[in-house]
């Protein structure tokens, strides 16, 4: 076994890593950039080395420096993490010829099934079934229309080098194509350095089940069961469980053992996963086809540690070092359910628009053991980072086990709900959303779920104008109450010796402005009017190591409600869902102009790769105007309203802040 490894990742998996082999007795060694130097892989590591600026071109993809770190440290081998080198031939081929062991398969096998294209290929000469498609070397964009008109459409537009979900496009109709084509391979080359693509038929309503196996150095294979992926956006996972629901025995063998023939066919070594899309035709069964291999760690891998118990990083450790496999196929077994749901930086409302910055609250559900626990969170982050528009979106992952299906999805539910971030958009109430929703609770799973569910997916909020506004005047009047000194003339709970003290509270809750008003009555309660709402208002204040926990009654609404105040916006927790409602000083806003819709800006910070319109042209609301990508994915910007372009302020390929000034419309 090794006594000292380089991670050459950073983030969630690089903490990962790092735990098991610290349990294991090895040592680590970190790398990191500019953006990362504080960062929690950093301290989760014995060493750590800097290899350059915050973008991954200039730190995380610069092998050479990361050779280097390894062998300045006396690291005996470098582990990939998954993303950034991971899939990368000359890297593992350098790391051989420095002398490190590369933790994962043999560059050969990397080559063979990173190309989606050339993998196709191979397994097609193997007898794996395929989806209809062209996985050709020509890439003359003509040719490439004309093969998709022969498909049919819809067809699916993918990176031949990409995973991830990046470089991918469905494409509807013959006149979208050729756009679809120049954005996918733009983001292609920028993710992976090859712009070649393939085109496939887009099957309607398919599963993305995959299966992990795992290789030794000494002829054995085994495959450690299937996941179910076919909860998506943006052609990226959402939620992930095993086992498939639905899954015969007879189709887990099956699709395992021509798992086991595609790793085979490659000589592969390590940890792997060969992803296959599932139909279910009219007249009954399933059918399933080979979609392509990742040749490294999977994000979701927990859920087939919880279900087996095992350590998947240990394996690979393991093997990497010489060893056999731990166990034969007839010795693995599957125990109960898990889910894993992603936990990410974005605003699902606003089509997923990654978002940015400032953890400056997270909390996490109550966790259980590492292995085999209940309840698992994996992160790279603590409270107080940022997030930076550099990486990935993906705060953390949240992994379950239960009995059954029903448990697990329960228990996703409840460690969900008791997640508290603040600071930035993430997607924690939709992921409860899906959780809830009628197709997920009834495994009636497919790759259009997202959209399928929309209406009860988006733009919802399980708490409710009654409850937010009622929190956040309770957590007003709990400040003032700690703000009180001995001095009588301090209080601040409404008593005079006459009258009622009535107050009043300016809110704007889900882009509505509105007031609310509340009355001290002479025996000392509290009555909250909210338009034709009514009703006494009380709470008592629970212990919290910060922010504000109470026990709040109102309007017939009983809930442990747990809220933090940044500037205006009180953030509301409890076990319904959460919220944001602001509590607006009329003075702070006096004077202020009304929003000027000729201003389109940058939703968030990135690089402007291209304009689609000049000064001069007339612009129809929602008409595309500008291609901006940040956080490794492009972001179409439409205009807000119909107008003529007056100005464009930046250039192509121009760094721009969240919020700054792209060009100006003039409106009419």
């Amino acid at each position: 076994m090794f006594t000292k490894i380089l991670i050459a990742n950073r983030g969630e998996i690089a903490c990962r890593v790092a735990a098991t082999a610290r349990r294991m007795g090895v040592r680590t060694v970190a790398v990191y950039s500019d953006a990362d130097a504080s960062a929690k892989h950093v301290a989760a590591c014995d060493e750590a080395v800097h290899i350059g600026g915050s973008a991954p071109k200039e730190s995380y993809l610069q092998w050479q420096r990361i050779l280097d770190a390894a062998k300045a440290t006396g690291a005996q081998a470098i582990h990939p993490g998954y993303g950034f080198l991971s899939e990368n031939e000359a890297f593992a081929n350098a790391c051989a010829e420095a002398g490190l062991v590369f933790i994962g398969p043999p560059a050969s096998a990397i080559q063979a099934m990173g190309l989606k294209a050339e993998s196709k290929r191979l397994m097609e000469s193997a007898g794996v079934p395929l989806v209809p498609g062209y996985h050709g070397a020509d890439q003359d964009p003509h040719m490439l229309q004309h093969e998709a008109d022969r498909i049919g459409y819809p067809v699916l537009i993918k990176a031949s080098a990409g995973g991830g979900g990046k470089g991918m496009r469905a494409v509807e109709k013959a006149e979208d194509f050729a756009a679809a084509l120049a954005s996918c391979k733009r983001e292609a080359i920028n993710s992976f350095g090859s712009d070649a693509v393939l085109v496939e038929k887009y099957a309607q309503r398919p599963r993305h089940i995959e299966i992990q196996v795992f290789c030794d150095t000494h002829g054995n294979c085994v495959y450690l069961f299937e996941r179910d992926c076919s909860v998506q956006r943006r052609h990226q996972k959402v939620l992930e469980e095993a086992p498939a629901p639905g899954m015969t025995p007879e189709l887990r063998q099956q699709m395992g053992l021509a798992a086991v023939a595609a790793a085979r066919a490659v000589n592969y070594v390590g940890a792997g996963t060969v992803e296959f899309i599932v139909e279910q035709p009219p007249e009954g069964g399933m059918r399933f086809y080979f979609m392509e291999m990742n040749t490294r760690l999977q994000v979701e891998h927990p859920v087939t540690e919880a279900i087996t118990g095992l350590d998947l990083v240990e394996w690979q450790l393991r093997i990497a070092s010489g060893e056999p496999l731990p166990l034969t196929q007839e010795q693995l077994h599957i125990d109960g359910h898990a889910i894993e749901a992603r936990i990410c930086a974005e605003t699902p409302d606003n089509q997923f628009l990654p978002a940015t910055g400032r953890l400056d609250v997270y909390r996490k559900p109550t966790c259980t053991s590492f292995e085999r626990g209940s309840v698992r969170v994996d992160d790279g982050v603590r409270e107080g980072d940022a997030i930076s528009p550099f990486y990935d979106s993906m705060v953390a992952k949240l992994i379950v086990h239960g009995r059954t299906r029903a448990e697990a999805l329960a228990r996703l539910d409840a460690a969900l709900a008791e997640t508290r971030i603040v600071g930035l958009s993430t997607n924690v109430q939709f992921l409860r959303h899906v959780v809830a929703s009628p197709s997920f609770a009834q495994a009636n799973l497919d790759t259009a779920l997202i959209p399928r569910e929309a209406g009860v997916l988006f733009h919802q909020d399980k708490v409710g104008l009654n409850l937010a506004v009622a929190a956040a005047v309770a957590q007003t009047l709990l400040a003032e109450r700690a703000s009180e000194g001995k001095d009588p003339f301090s209080r601040r709970d409404g008593w005079r010796p006459h009258g009622l003290t009535v107050r009043r509270f300016d809110f704007e809750y889900l882009g509505e402005a509105m007031q609310a008003s509340l009355t001290y009555l002479h025996d000392g309660a509290l009555q909250l009017a909210l338009g034709e709402v009514s009703g006494l208002l009380t709470f008592d204040a629970l212990p919290a190591e910060n922010g504000t926990l109470m026990d709040l009654r109102f309007m017939g609404q009983r809930q442990t409600v747990q809220t933090w105040q940044r500037e205006e916006i009180v953030h509301v927790f409890c076990a319904l869902g959460a919220t944001q409602i602001t509590e607006l000083d009329a003075l702070a806003h006096a004077g202020e102009a009304a929003h000027d819709v000729g201003r389109l800006t940058a939703p968030m910070p990135g690089k402007v790769v291209s304009f689609a319109v000049k000064a001069g042209d007339a612009v129809k609301k929602g008409q595309p105007l500008a291609v901006m990508e940040a956080m490794k994915m492009e972001h179409t910007i439409a205009a807000p309203a119909d107008g003529t372009v007056a100005e464009l302020l930046y250039a192509p390929g121009d760094q721009v802040a969240e919020g700054a000034e792209l060009l100006k419309i003039q409106t009419a």
